[in-house]
């Protein structure tokens, strides 16, 4: 297994961890990813987003309950269309729609010192297949095999995330005992 230390991968994307909230910030964006759900993970993300809003006190916050990642980089973007100097933007959920909103917020031109993540669960994750480009979100941890929905390879998961999208590297678990052929 690779260090996870020396990976892409960031640290509450594999163990459920709070980080505190930026006091700095003059405006914040909450954004609570599955705190519409009435089970456990969807009480976890509430209690995240409540504990953050206390912290913050008196200071400007936008909190966005969401389903699920699609409607927090939807609230998210329309947020960041009035944002001027000194905004953080907090997200709390599963470490896979936390990478989700993450993508989305890279992909927006925020910095890493802008955000925050609240992670209540590590159990799921999305998985890119480096050999047909298709993707899949499965209970499965990192050096762990999935099967891909597109190609049927065993992919094994990598401890590498895209920044820019938000998924897990997976590639073929054997790739290196497979017969191959020098192109023609």
């Amino acid at each position: 297994m690779v260090s996870l230390d020396q990976t892409s991968l960031p640290a509450w994307a594999h163990e459920p961890r709070v980080e505190p909230a930026d006091p700095a910030g003059r405006v914040h964006t909450l954004l609570a990813v599955g705190a519409l759900d009435d089970g456990p993970e969807g009480a976890a993300v509430r209690a995240v987003a409540t504990g953050w809003q206390q912290a913050l006190g008196g200071a400007t916050v936008h909190r966005h309950d969401c389903a699920d990642a699609a409607g927090a980089a939807a609230a998210l973007h329309t947020d960041l269309a009035t944002a001027r100097v000194g905004h953080r933007v907090l997200v709390a959920g599963s470490a896979d729609a936390c990478l989700a909103v993450r993508a989305v917020a890279v992909r927006a031109g925020l910095a890493d010192d802008e955000l925050r993540f609240g992670v209540v669960a590590v159990d799921r994750r999305t998985v890119w297949c480096v050999h047909c480009s298709a993707t899949t979100t499965a209970a499965v941890e990192v050096d762990a095999v999935v099967t891909c929905p597109g190609c049927a390879r065993s992919l094994l998961v990598y401890a590498h995330v895209s920044r820019r999208t938000g998924r897990h590297l997976g590639f073929m678990v054997d790739a290196e005992d497979q017969p191959w052929e020098v192109p023609a």
